[in-house]
């Protein structure tokens, strides 16, 4: 039974995950076309007759509209408020198109646009008005540094889960400064390798990503729990990388392109294509969602401190700020502590203990079903076991630093042995009961200094 709810457990988040990434990553990503691209027409060609050949070639591919002239078109496409301006003339026709908005975009409109002009039997001239570096041939350079501030923006949340000395103000201050070091050395790396613009409003979209992500997921945490690491990876992983523009937003399927509008890996993108090669324009309305999703972080972080101090207000507790116990992410955390059997010859394979000792009576007899549990610096309690017919305990999977060992079984006094657990090593603690009853004893190992904020207790 121990053994099938250990495996279950162990399998459900890798399920999640896996289903969330087959449901996803697949339909969005495999063979892109356009979904109602916009498109806009100038000159002798009517919007209606262009979309009646675009939709019978490929059908729901693109929204037409008409504008005066070539100028417009262009501007257009500049703007962004097309993703092509086609032109037609007596000689050739004229398709405006954007490589910034990514490579297989521009591809799928050259093809459509040139079977277009071949009806009408005049050639295609195609001009790209905003095209990428030469280190970005596929115009989704973007999105891999939007990656790369995004995931580490989550990363940062699960880790300052674990930071409990850390109060909410000095969490954000850690975002903060974590997110402005991050965004100037991604924009350094990149400008200097050839990879971005030499544009440093990329610093500012980067730092806004990096901070959205992780101020929403630090907030979230308290209430998703045991589930913030389903809930974190599925909203900056699996929802977010599809939508994000490694296949440009129009020819994504009508549901991850309303994704597009709302995740901020792609508004970051969107923003970072805008500033540095719109020259600026579409990026107010992609820096507000993300603005949006660290407001949203914020709130929930002030719920979530307002809900505490209702929880300590009825509970008569002093005014103090309750923080959450570390959220455990198994991305990033240490193995769980857990019990072992007893084996005098370990094998190769199996886990080896961390903490082992033996209780004996006052007549240095076994103590059977002896409460063994191992206490935190934090007061956590990390794992509970009981001692076999031979007095004997193991565990495995404690973390590094001073832990607190209480002994304790019926008809005994409990004791409290002290240790400093170091990686790699075995630390062993055996413990003494005694019959008599009236106080707690509290012990340390031989050789071994308390820490300065532990302190002796008697009942």
């Amino acid at each position: 039974m121990g053994t099938a709810k250990t495996l279950t457990e162990s399998l459900l988040f890798p399920a999640i995950l896996f289903l969330g990434l087959l449901f996803c990553f697949p339909p969005a990503l495999h063979a892109p076309q356009s979904h109602h691209a916009d498109v806009v027409v100038a000159h002798g060609v009517s919007a209606r007759e262009t979309s009646t050949v675009l939709e019978r070639q490929h059908p729901g591919g693109y929204d037409v509209t008409t504008v005066a002239d070539a100028r417009a078109a262009r501007r257009a496409v500049v703007e962004r408020e097309a993703v092509a301006g086609y032109v037609t003339g007596a000689q050739r026709d004229v398709l405006y198109v954007a490589k910034a908005n990514g490579l297989s975009l521009e591809q799928a409109l050259t093809q459509q646009f040139t079977a277009l002009s071949a009806h009408r039997h005049v050639a295609l001239a195609v001009t790209d008005v905003a095209p990428t570096l030469s280190k970005d041939q596929t115009g989704n350079t973007l999105v891999y540094f939007g990656v790369a501030w995004s995931i580490p923006g989550y990363i940062l949340a699960t880790t300052l889960q674990r930071a409990v000395t850390f109060n909410r103000r000095k969490k954000l201050l850690a975002i903060a400064g974590s997110s402005a070091l991050f965004s100037v050395v991604g924009f350094l790396v990149g400008a200097g390798l050839g990879y971005l613009p030499d544009d440093p409003s990329a610093i500012a979209v980067g730092f806004l990503l990096m901070s959205a992500v992780a101020t929403f997921a630090t907030g979230m945490a308290p209430f998703t729990k045991q589930f913030f690491p389903a809930a974190g990876m599925g909203l900056f992983i699996v929802l977010s990388v599809p939508s994000s523009g490694v296949v440009p937003a129009s020819m994504l399927p009508t549901f991850f392109q309303d994704l597009h509008e709302v995740m901020p890996l792609a508004n970051a993108v969107d923003a970072l294509r805008g500033a540095l090669y719109f020259g600026g324009t579409g990026v107010l309305g992609p820096a507000l969602v993300l603005c949006a999703w660290t407001a949203a972080g914020l709130a929930l972080l002030g719920l979530d401190a307002w809900r505490h101090d209702r929880q300590a207000a009825r509970q008569g507790a002093d005014e103090r700020e309750i923080e959450e116990p570390p959220v455990e992410d198994p991305s990033v955390e240490a193995p769980t502590p857990t019990a072992l059997p007893v084996r005098h010859h370990h094998h190769f394979g199996e886990p080896m203990p961390t903490l082992e000792g033996t209780v004996l009576d006052a007549q240095q007899e076994p103590v059977r079903h002896a409460a063994v549990t191992v206490i935190g610096t934090s007061g956590r309690q990390l794992v509970r076991t009981t001692t076999n017919a031979r007095g004997e305990y193991a565990v495995t999977g404690l973390p590094e630093g001073y832990v607190s060992v209480v002994t304790a079984s019926l008809g005994y006094v409990p004791v409290v042995h002290q240790r400093l657990l170091q990686s790699g090593a075995v630390a062993r603690v055996d413990v003494t009961l005694h019959g008599r009853r009236g106080s707690v004893s509290l012990a340390h190992g031989p050789g071994r200094t308390p820490p300065e904020n532990m302190t002796r207790t008697s009942r």
